[in-house]
């Protein structure tokens, strides 16, 4: 079924259509006037004549009008008529030679039926033409490549099964000669492969410019307890060398028995009617939000996926645990996870990734 829309012909395309087929069907009348003429001269009698030329122009008009109309029905035309299209005025051009009288005589009796067939032939060309433009549907592509799918599937399965060697070996060399014949001549077959090629084209160079344009990540290595350490106290002004904070002026620290200053351990303890507040835990990082700070596309289980698109899956397997992954782990949750992508590409973004790590970027 054609999901097509069709295209109807413009004012400037009908006109143009109508000059061409004008001349087409005026040389084949031509054509039958000298044929009528030719058989005249030489028998001079009309009614010889006029059966020579009906059975010759006359037949094959008659056939060019038949895949016409068969052609503008969106039909193919039954092999007798295209063998017609030709047999016909060869009969007349045969006819025309052998009664010629003279060697000249005969090479131009021979000539003059074959304007017909061209003019027939070119009908038929141009009325298909027209109907795949506006319809979308080559009626003669498809009965051939239907032909062809049907010899060669018959032949596949003859070369699979069949008993004799010999038979099995002709089928299999027929099968090679018939894929080269599998959608010959059929436009709309290679407009679709254009455009899936094209589709193609436009992933891997969407891919590639990612690759080139996309900025590296900073690795957020967790703590152990999940939770980020705190800064380092600044040292103050009067410490010692260690940066220790000096004990505060006017505070006497308790003094025991053997007059010796002792700092007892300080306890938290929250004052009665008060509710101790919890550090709420630290959300883990997203695979959306690794690929948005890299500027690139975020991963999609089981389609491809370009180099920093591994790079930023890896990354994420690599830190959803503590310690980090090891190379086997995460290439083990990569793989179960359902992503795609080579082992030699997934090892690469591994060392970029290690890279990356090393360098601090």
């Amino acid at each position: 079924m054609n999901d097509t829309p069709e295209r109807p012909l413009t004012r400037g395309q009908t006109i143009v259509l109508c000059a061409t087929a004008v001349p087409m069907v005026a040389f084949g009348g031509l054509g039958a006037v000298g044929t009528y003429s030719n058989i005249t001269s030489v028998f001079h009698r009309s009614a010889t004549a006029l059966g020579v030329v009906a059975a010759g122009e006359g037949a094959t008009l008659v056939l060019a009008l038949v895949l016409v109309g068969l052609t503008m029905l969106g039909q193919s035309a039954p092999a007798a008529v295209r063998i017609g299209l030709w047999t016909l005025p060869a009969v007349a051009s045969v006819t025309g030679a052998a009664v010629a009288q003279s060697t000249t005589e005969a090479v131009v009796f021979a000539v003059t039926p074959m304007a017909m067939c061209v003019s027939a032939e070119g009908m038929g060309l141009l009325a298909r033409r027209i109907v795949v433009y506006r319809t979308g549907v080559d009626a003669e592509s498809q009965r051939r490549n239907a032909a062809v799918m049907q010899r060669l599937a018959y032949h596949r399965a003859r070369a699979a099964n069949h008993p004799k060697k010999k038979a099995r070996d002709g089928s299999e060399l027929e099968s090679w000669k018939l894929a080269k014949k599998v959608g010959a001549g059929d436009a709309l077959l290679g407009a679709n492969l254009v455009d899936v090629q094209r589709g193609r084209m436009t992933t891997g160079a969407d891919a590639a410019l990612a690759g080139m344009f996309a900025l590296p990540v900073t690795p957020v290595t967790p703590s152990a307890h999940g939770v980020t350490p705190a800064p380092a106290p600044l040292p103050v002004e009067g410490g010692d060398e260690e940066g220790v904070t000096p004990p505060m002026t006017g505070v006497t620290p308790p003094v025991t028995e053997e007059d010796t200053q002792v700092t007892p351990e300080l306890e938290t303890v929250p004052p009665k009617g008060v509710t101790p507040v919890t550090a709420p835990p630290e959300t883990p990082v997203t695979l959306e939000e690794i690929a948005a700070v890299a500027s690139v596309p975020t991963p999609v289980v089981g389609e491809p996926l370009s180099d920093s698109q591994l790079v930023v899956v890896l990354r994420h397997l690599r830190y959803t645990d503590d310690p980090p992954l090891s190379y086997r782990q995460a290439v083990a949750a990569f793989r179960e996870a359902g992503f795609v992508g080579g082992e030699q590409r997934v090892r690469r973004a591994w060392g970029s990734l290690m890279s990356h790590e090393e360098t601090g970027a």
